[in-house]
């Protein structure tokens, strides 16, 4: 009895503090994380501001967060000046300097292409996310509809209609495979773009409640009759 009792104490402890840790190390992790890219920041910003308007020249000690502070306030004057007319002239210079620059047009296209598809809100963004069947028949994947495929493409596929479609790899969805589907092959899914990704990056163990539509909308119905 004595041997069951330690047993069970034994399992209650372990299961508490599997719990405890389940909770605290994404807390930790987060927390490490903010300050490393805080103190990666200050460390990268703050030697080029003059001593004169750095404040720690007064205080006579680091202030954390002060090159976070100045790069944002820099990046933000940054973007308004942009945004005016003369900020726009200087932004089409520039890019035609970088067009005739082989290599470097290149790394500088294809990192402002990747700044403006994560930082800025537009059209261009994943529409939904569906399942196709890749990369044979009977295995199925999760992919994000990128648009429906317009242009030579389409013409030569010579279908009705074709979606784009990424597929991402696990448990890193900015590397994949572009896929032109035929949409009668192409499954939608309910859950949101955010919640595929999860499901891609965590590699299948975070699966997003799913409730059928037809019996929402029932629920709904019997809610606003009562």
């Amino acid at each position: 009895m004595k041997i069951k009792k330690n047993q069970n104490l034994f399992q209650k402890l372990r299961s508490n503090f599997l719990t405890g840790l389940v909770l605290i190390t994404p807390i930790v992790l987060t927390i490490y994380l903010l300050w490393g890219a805080i103190n990666f920041i200050d460390d990268k910003v703050v030697p080029w501001l003059p001593n004169k308007y750095n404040p720690s020249t007064y205080l006579g000690k680091d202030i954390p967060g002060l090159g976070v502070l100045t790069f944002l306030i820099f990046t933000t004057i940054i973007g308004m000046v942009t945004k005016g007319f003369f900020g726009r002239q200087l932004i089409k210079f520039w890019e035609s300097l970088v067009d005739r620059t082989p290599v470097f047009r290149s790394i500088y296209n294809a990192v402002k292409q990747i700044a403006e598809t994560v930082f800025t809100k537009s059209d261009q963004t994943f529409k939904s996310a569906c399942l196709v069947e890749y990369p044979r028949k009977g295995i199925w994947v999760i992919a994000f509809v990128s648009t429906v495929t317009k242009g030579e493409i389409l013409k030569k596929i010579n279908k009705d209609e074709i979606l784009t479609v990424f597929v991402p790899t696990t448990p890193n969805p900015t590397s994949g495979f572009l896929l032109f589907v035929p949409r009668k092959d192409v499954i939608m899914l309910n859950m949101t773009v955010e919640n595929a990704a999860k499901l891609v990056i965590s590699a299948g163990l975070v699966v997003p409640e799913y409730e059928e539509k037809s019996n929402l909308i029932k629920n709904d119905q019997h809610e606003s009759c009562n």
